[in-house]
């Protein structure tokens, strides 16, 4: 994933039409609830510093919220908004997962090519293991307490063991992994961004056991699970969020949501699929049973908000973004560049709908 974003708004779509449907789904009502979820950004908690950012992943049982941001992950207390630690030495760092059982957790470090392992409570580092090239998602899986990271430069992943950090396998992927989400029983589900597919990998014997094409999803980026329903909500690139059985990777839907998506969470109390833009938009999804969906809201966040934690005790959603430095006009035939990060704008946007809480 990228660590700085184009910082352009586009138009924020305040109701959604289904293409061929015929039906508007702005005035929708979940099922169960009183009114329209209406989430909206309530705080800013400014962090300020340097450097760009990527995953967002919250503790919800510790209350923490872990960022990444370039050398080193900070560590935020979501119930008071204050900086409870960090984790450095973290080159290129792209995201964190969490083994509670074991009071481990685990960051990926892009340009190290290694995988730390700390402390869950006192944020000591407690080793590091050597990955493929540029180590980007990073998912532990509970069944097999196996951690899994996804190397983007290599098209592989490389597998330990939480316990021993033990390295017990490369899985060679045929294309560069994206996001990956683990289903509980034993499966890691991932997208191949360059190819559009998912494929989804035993655990237990490290192998690949299906994999299948996302056709018309394009650069599938974001992934979340309903372990319930079996399905797999996927953020695609051409503004589509794609929905895939996740026994058969056969696809059950396909709903249109913001520019420049990045991550993608699932509330299984809500049933509420979100998708973050970073157009400066939030794209709200009811899964209103498990072949059926509707898009209820579109949410106004800011440019570049588009990595996203979802913290299963509150409802909560928390946003990354930053301001940005105006960029010139593009020469023709040549690459636009990236805008810069102007230092000291950070912020952490706090997202929820009061009727959940």
């Amino acid at each position: 994933m990228n660590t700085i974003i184009n910082h352009r708004i586009g138009t924020v779509i305040a109701s959604v039409l289904i293409t061929g449907s015929g039906l508007c789904f702005d005035n929708a009502v979940i099922s169960g609830t009183s009114t329209t979820p209406n989430y909206q950004v309530v705080k800013k908690i400014s962090l300020g510093g340097e450097g760009g950012w990527d995953y967002l992943t919250l503790d919800s049982a510790a209350r923490r919220l872990y960022i990444t941001r370039s050398t080193r992950v900070i560590v935020l207390n979501v119930d008071t908004g204050r900086v409870v630690g960090e984790i450095g030495d973290t080159p290129g760092v792209h995201g964190v997962a969490i083994a509670r059982e074991l009071n481990r957790g685990f960051t990926s470090n892009g340009k190290a090519a290694t995988a730390t392992i700390f402390d869950l409570k006192t944020l000591k580092v407690i080793g590091k293991v050597k990955t493929g090239s540029n180590p980007d998602a990073i998912v532990y899986d509970s069944v097999s307490q196996k951690v899994f990271t996804f190397n983007g430069l290599s098209n592989s992943v490389t597998v330990f063991d939480a316990k021993t950090t033990k390295v017990l396998g490369t899985i060679a992927l045929g294309g560069k992994p994206e996001f990956a989400v683990a289903d509980g029983l034993g499966r890691i589900d991932v997208n191949l961004e360059d190819k559009s597919e998912i494929v989804a990998i035993n655990a237990s014997n490290l192998k690949v056991e299906k994999d299948s094409p996302l056709k018309p999803c394009s650069e599938p980026t974001g992934i979340d699970i309903d372990k319930e329903h079996r399905r797999l909500f996927i953020g695609c690139r051409n503004q589509i969020m794609t929905v895939v059985d996740a026994n058969t990777l056969s696809i059950k839907a396909t709903l249109p949501i913001g520019k420049r998506t990045d991550a993608i969470a699932y509330d299984p109390v809500t049933r509420l699929a979100f998708s973050s833009n970073g157009e400066g938009s939030l794209t709200v999804v009811h899964e209103d049973s498990a072949d059926k969906f509707s898009i209820v809201n579109n949410v106004v966040t800011e440019p570049g908000a588009r990595t996203m934690a979802l913290d299963l005790k509150t409802h909560k959603l928390y946003l990354a973004t930053a301001k940005f430095q105006a960029t010139s006009t593009p020469v023709p035939g040549q690459v636009r560049s990236r805008p810069s990060i102007i230092p000291g704008t950070f912020v952490i946007l706090v997202l929820y709908d009061k009727q959940y809480h």
